[in-house]
């Protein structure tokens, strides 16, 4: 599947759980019942999730092949709660959304 499939997919399985598929600045977001945003598919077909750092799931993901801290703006300015993984590990996108979910903000 593409990217974009993958990502629709990940929203469909956690529908029950209240998340819906929306937007944040032009890209597909997943947003919890709150309205807050916890996970979203980037240009280049990854998808980054908000794990909260020190965390076990932070842990994991960063292990992950290819995986890395969230870099905005592209200039080494990272944001240390949220993660990268590329699309070569969406199958462990749905457990990393569904952590990314139930951490507090």
């Amino acid at each position: 599947m593409s990217p974009e499939e993958d990502f629709k997919q990940v929203g469909a399985e956690l529908a029950d759980l209240g998340v819906r598929i929306s937007t944040m600045m032009g890209r597909p977001a997943l947003k919890d019942q709150a309205g807050k945003v916890f996970a979203s598919l980037q240009r280049d077909g990854a998808m980054v999730f908000r794990l909260v750092r020190d965390t076990p799931e932070h842990t994991a993901a960063l292990r992950l092949a290819g995986a890395s801290l969230f870099d905005p703006s592209g200039q080494g300015r990272t944001v240390k709660d949220w993660v990268v993984v590329p699309h070569s590990s969406a199958g462990e996108w749905t457990d990393l959304a569904e952590a990314a979910l139930s951490r507090p903000r």
